[in-house]
Order: C-alpha cells, then structure tokens, then sequence
C-alpha cells in the first residue's frame, strides 16, 4: 500500500504537521527523510526494514558510508543528505550553547558533548573554551586516540586556552567501550590540566566522561 492510500493521519508528514515531531515513532521520522520506498514497499514499510537491518536508528545514523550506501533503498546522495541533516543538527545545538552560560543549561551542555562525542570509535578529548560570563567561545578536539586511550598535554591545553583567551574551561572525553565511570588516569589527568591552568588564572568547570546514553560529571562527583 503507497503512503497516499494511507489514513491522512497516518501519513508522516501530515502526523507531524498535526502532533509534532515526538508524535513520530523513529521508522515514521526516517520515512520522511527518504519521502520514497522501493519497489515493493511503501517508505514506512522500507524505513522498519532498515531499522532491522542496522538495529537502530542511532546504528543507522552513524554507519559510515560504504555501509550505507551497500544497502538497497539507499545510496550516496541519501548518504549525503543525512550528514548533511546531522550537521545542520550539531551546529544548531553548538549555536543555542555559544548563545547562553553553559552552566546554567547544563542538560543543553551534555546533549551537545552527547552528539560531539558518543558514536566516536576513537576516544577523543573535547574542550569547551569559555569567556569570563561562562559564555561558550568555541569547543575544540584537542586530542584523540586509540580506541581505548588518548594522550592529552596539560601544557597544549593551556596554550590553547590564553590563545582563545580563555577564562574556564569545561573537559570532556568519551569512552568508546560505552562505560562512562572516570578512570583513575582520567582522575589524574584532570588535575594535572587544572594544575597547569591555575597558574595562569583560568578554572576547570566540569569534566564530562559521555559514554554509551550516560555521561558523568567530576563535578557532580565532588572532584572539582
């Protein structure tokens, strides 16, 4: 059955138009992203089917695009659209961040360092430079790694930061095995970087370690 025979309520776009995006289950929101099925199958009906096949839409979202682009239905102007909508979406997010004190919308803060950092195969450690109003300047990978460790240089760090100007900083890295529990060498490196920049007058806020859906907060810890 196409999509046009289909209940006008039940048709995405029109669903979305008359509920809202959260109304949409995640097989509805792809089919309006790929707006045509294939032979055979209307777009919802492709949309589950790809759903099967990558077992998520997060799975889906960050295959890579050989991956992607071997799938039937699929192909690299899809591939290219997608990143394209992901993007747009981590600029939106860092936009709405620079905008505000990133300390007083801490859930924006950890959704933005969520999208920065999760699906990333290799650990990574991302630094969020701000001014003297806790107003984001930029965010930055200073370092990245293998897929279990990342060699991070306080003294790189602090140069980056009197370069930006920097009044504090908020550290984050993520564990690539999904388990968002600092390490002790994640510890020890922290004040080693908090150290560094207390000679130079600029305070570490907050360390997130964004795992697998959690990200944890040294600061909530008790540790800064």
């Amino acid at each position: 059955m196409s999509l046009k025979q289909l209940p006008e309520a039940s048709r995405p776009r029109e669903k979305l138009l008359m509920r809202g995006a959260t109304a949409l289950s995640d097989a509805e929101l792809l089919a309006i992203f790929l707006r045509t099925g294939i032979a055979g199958m209307n777009a919802i009906e492709l949309a589950t089917d790809l759903l099967r096949q990558f077992g998520s839409l997060r799975a889906l979202l960050a295959a890579d695009q050989a991956a992607f682009c071997e799938v039937k239905g699929l192909g690299p102007a899809k591939f290219a659209q997608l990143q394209a909508v992901l993007e747009m979406s981590h600029r939106y997010l860092e936009e709405t961040l620079k905008k505000g004190d990133a300390l007083t919308s801490p859930e924006h803060t950890r959704r933005y360092l969520s999208q920065v950092l999760r699906d990333r195969h290799r650990e990574a450690f991302y630094v969020l430079f701000l001014d003297n109003q806790h107003r984001v300047l930029t965010g930055e990978v200073l370092f990245e790694g293998t897929i279990d460790a990342a060699s991070v240089y306080p003294r790189e760090v602090v140069k980056r930061s009197l370069e930006l100007n920097a009044a504090a900083l908020i550290l984050s890295h993520n564990h690539p095995s999904g388990v968002a529990e600092p390490s002790q060498a994640d510890r020890r490196i922290t004040q080693r970087i908090r150290d560094a920049l207390a000679l130079v007058d600029i305070r570490v806020l907050d360390h997130f370690v964004v795992g697998d859906g959690e990200i944890t907060s040294f600061a909530e810890r008790g540790w800064l």
